[in-house]
């Protein structure tokens, strides 16, 4: 959708997946700290949790191409028009591309966590080629395009394809938390410039943006480099709140194991007591 909502849906959904991965993938790190071992071994509870997200993009997939697909002025599933000699609504069938493959990376990650003898890393060699999928289209989205225009999606790019780039080294090396919160910041960052971009080629009020204007172009590249640096405060708080949660439930449930074995400790003594006691009077 060449409007502002068509930009908005995409942001919801990489925004959202952003920064549930900046609380999840530090409870993971953190989690696996905390326990012995040298392979500590997580909960089913994150395997659960996992199952979920891949349940999520599916259902997130389908909403997208369905938005795309079936919104009054798109092509509602026609893609070449006989009558007119030409195709319909391109550009709701590159968005509609896009979700697709964020619809199979949703996919392996529910085959991931099933019990099919499916190969391990999969599920981010999905996300890696839908991301890649994503750069690919918006890539050749914007020729012929006003200069503002085509920077600001360039500009995207430069987040989508760093997402897959990291991503796809998480295929090898698995569970690495530099690698995980890297994806996390540029899917905020992603996220937010989804946003960024609507709001910048379909104001709600006001003149519209020159397009041709070198200054507007310097003020949106810095704009990028802003919205990274939130992206990074956002992982940056969310690590630390998650490290201070587990540490208070660590130390809970060490006060209440200690408890327990005080007052099993006591309770041993009592019984043993009671035992000499008995002893002394059969003598």
């Amino acid at each position: 959708m060449a409007n502002f909502k068509g930009h908005a849906l995409p942001g919801s959904f990489f925004l959202l997946f952003g920064l549930w991965w900046s609380v999840k993938h530090p409870l993971q790190h953190c989690w696996k700290k905390r326990q012995p071992g040298p392979r500590p071994k997580l909960p089913s509870f994150f395997n659960r949790m996992d199952f979920v997200e891949g349940v999520l993009k599916v259902f997130f997939a389908f909403v997208g191409i369905m938005a795309e697909q079936f919104v009054p002025d798109g092509p509602h599933a026609h893609l070449y028009s006989t009558k007119e000699q030409a195709w319909v609504k391109l550009m709701n069938w590159q968005h509609s591309t896009m979700y697709l493959f964020y619809g199979i990376s949703g996919i392996a990650d529910i085959l991931s966590m099933s019990s099919l003898p499916v190969p391990q890393g999969i599920d981010r060699l999905g996300l890696s080629l839908a991301l890649f999928v994503e750069g690919f289209l918006f890539y050749f989205h914007v020729h012929n395009r006003p200069s503002l225009d085509k920077h600001i999606h360039s500009l995207l790019l430069v987040a989508v394809f760093a997402g897959s780039a990291s991503t796809f080294l998480e295929v090898f090396k698995r569970d690495h938390p530099v690698l995980e919160l890297f994806r996390s910041s540029v899917a905020i960052l992603q996220g937010t410039w989804f946003f960024q971009i609507g709001f910048v080629l379909f104001p709600f009020n006001g003149p519209e943006w020159d397009q041709e204007l070198h200054d507007n172009i310097m003020f949106i590249t810095m704009c990028f480099c802003w919205h990274y640096a939130v992206a990074l405060v956002i992982i940056a708080i969310s690590y630390t709140f998650v490290w201070l949660g587990v540490q208070r439930f660590v130390a809970r449930q060490r006060g209440d194991t200690e408890i327990g074995l005080r007052k099993t400790s006591k309770s041993n003594d009592a019984s043993s007591q009671k035992a000499l006691l008995q002893d002394s009077d059969e003598e």
